[in-house]
C-alpha cells in the first residue's frame, strides 16, 4: 500500500472555524478533523515505514545502504587511462571522500580492447592490467567496479558481453571487480523488448557462478518499469530514468530537476539493497553552480539514491568538496532504514520532500526551482509532527531552535533549505 503526502494533506481552510459557527458544532468539526489528521498520519507513517514492494525481511549482502563512489563517464569519457584512475584514487584518499563513505571507483566505458580465440575480453592498451588497477584501488581501502552491457557493443562502441556473460563474469571476478554497471545500448539489435529482463537475468546469473559478490547495478533508463522487476534479475540498483547530463543542450539545471522529482511515486520500490539509481551526481562539473548543487546533493540524499558523483576530483573547488562532504547530508542519505523519501507539498516552483530517519526524525527539502528567492514553508503537521519541534539545518550544520506548527526560510534562485525535525525533548 503506498501513499502519498500530497494525497494526506488537510487543506488549511477546513482547519478555521468560522467565528459564527455555532460552538458545539465547531468543536464537533475539530474532533472530526482532528480523527482524519491522526488517521492520515498512521496511515502515512505505515507507508513510509513499512517493507517495500518486494518484502524483503532479510537484510542484504550487498548494498545495505546506497552505494557511494566516483565514476569516470562525465569527467572524462572515453578519455580515460589507468593512470587518470589512480590519481582520481590517490585524491579521493587525500581530499577526505574516502573517509566521509565514498568507496567504489567505478570503470565506466571505453576501457575494452578485443577478445582472443577463446572468446576472453582483454583491455586495450590505456589499460594494460585492470587485476593491477583494481589491486591499486583495493590498497587504498576503496573498491572497484567496472563497465559492460547485454548488447554486442556499448554505447561506446567497444565490445559487449553478448554472447560472453560468463565468461566475463570469470574475468571480472578473476580480477577482482567489485561492482558491475551494465548498460543497455546496442543489446535492442539482439533481443525485443520483453526479452529484457531475461538478459539482465543471464549476466546476475554468470556473476553469481563466478563467485566473487559484486553490485549489480541496471542502466536501462528506467524502461519497462524497471523498478517492478530489477530485484528479480539479481540487481542492487537500477536507473529510473534518461541520463542526468546532456552537455548538449546547457540545460543541465532543468535536466537535474527532471530526474529528481521524477521519482515521485517510486519510494515504495526502494529499500536496503535495492535502490532508484537517479545517475551520477554533476557537482564540479560546469553545469550547475553552487546552489544548484546544493539542490542535487539534497535531493538524491533525501531520495535515498546512490551518490555516485563523476567529476576530475582534482579540480574540486573547497566549497564543492563541502558539498560532495556535508556528514549531515550524507547521513541522511545512508540512514540505515533506507527509506525513500516522497513529495510533501508544491506550489509552482517551491516544492518541499520529506524522509524518515532512524530515531523518529524526519529529513525535510525545501525547494526553489524558480528565478528569484523566495519564501518556502513546511506545516509540521503534514509530516506528523503536532507538538513543538526542534529544527537543525543540515547546511550550515546548526540548531535553528524550537518551532510549532510550520517552519518558513527564504531559499535562493534555484536553491534549498535542507533541515532536520524532531520532537522537542524538554529540559
Amino acid at each position: 500500500m503506498n501513499f502519498s503526502l500530497t494525497q494526506l494533506h488537510v487543506p488549511q481552510r477546513i482547519l478555521i472555524s468560522n467565528s459564527q459557527t455555532p460552538k458545539a458544532f465547531k468543536m464537533t468539526r475539530l474532533k472530526t478533523v482532528s480523527l482524519a489528521l491522526s488517521c492520515a498520519v498512521a496511515l502515512l507513517v505505515l507507508s513510509m515505514n513499512s517493507a517495500n514492494a518486494f518484502g524483503q525481511t532479510q537484510p542484504p549482502k550487498l548494498a545495505s545502504v546506497p552505494p557511494m563512489g566516483w565514476n569516470t563517464w562525465y569527467a572524462f569519457g572515453c578519455h580515460i587511462s589507468a593512470d587518470v584512475v589512480r590519481a582520481q584514487v590517490d585524491q579521493m584518499v587525500a581530499n577526505g571522500m574516502k573517509a566521509a563513505g565514498y568507496r567504489y571507483v567505478n570503470l565506466d566505458d571505453c576501457w575494452q580492447g578485443s577478445r582472443d580465440a577463446q572468446g576472453v575480453i582483454h583491455p586495450n592498451s590505456h589499460f594494460p592490467d585492470v587485476k593491477a588497477l583494481a589491486a591499486y584501488v583495493h590498497s587504498r581501502g576503496l573498491l572497484f567496479g567496472i563497465y559492460s552491457s547485454p548488447g554486442p557493443t556499448t554505447c561506446g562502441g567497444y565490445e559487449g558481453s553478448y554472447g560472453h556473460e560468463v565468461q566475463d563474469a570469470r574475468t571480472y571476478a578473476g580480477w577482482g571487480v567489485d561492482f558491475l554497471k551494465y548498460d543497455w545500448c546496442s543489446a535492442t539489435s539482439v533481443y525485443r523488448p520483453e526479452q529484457m529482463e531475461d538478459a539482465y537475468l543471464k549476466m546476475h546469473q554468470a556473476l553469481v557462478a563466478a563467485g566473487r559478490p559484486m553490485i549489480y547495478s541496471l542502466c536501462q533508463y528506467g524502461m519497462l518499469g524497471v523498478w517492478r522487476w530489477g530485484p528479480q534479475v539479481g540487481a542492487e540498483l537500477w536507473r529510473t530514468t534518461g541520463d542526468v547530463s546532456n552537455k548538449i543542450d546547457f540545460q543541465e539545471y532543468e535536466r537535474m530537476l527532471f530526474v529528481g522529482f521524477g521519482q515521485a511515486g517510486l519510494d515504495r520500490f526502494a529499500g536496503p539493497g535495492r535502490w532508484n539509481d537517479l545517475d551520477m551526481l554533476q557537482i564540479g562539473n560546469s553545469g550547475l553552480n553552487l546552489d544548484e548543487q546544493k539542490t542535487q546533493m539534497s535531493l538524491w540524499c533525501l531520495l535515498a539514491a546512490p551518490l555516485i558523483v563523476s567529476t576530475d576530483l582534482t579540480r574540486l573547488s573547497s566549497s564543492e568538496l563541502a558539498i560532495l562532504t556535508n556528514p549531515e547530508a550524507i547521513r541522511v542519505d545512508q540512514d540505515p532504514q533506507g527509506i525513500e523519501g516522497q513529495r510533501v507539498s508544491q506550489v509552482g516552483p517551491l516544492q518541499v520532500w520529506a524522509k524518515p530517519e532512524s530515531g523518529g526524525s524526519m529529513a525535510v527539502g525545501l525547494f526553489n526551482s524558480g528565478e528569484s528567492a523566495m519564501p518556502v514553508s513546511v506545516d509540521f503537521r503534514q509530516i506528523g509532527f503536532f507538538h513543538a519541534v526542534e529544527v537543525r539545518d543540515l547546511w550550515a550544520r546548526k540548531d535553528l531552535g524550537t518551532f510549532e506548527k510550520t517552519f518558513s526560510t527564504k531559499v535562493p534562485r534555484h536553491g534549498v533549505a535542507l533541515i532536520e525535525v524532531k520532537n522537542y525533548q524538554s529540559q
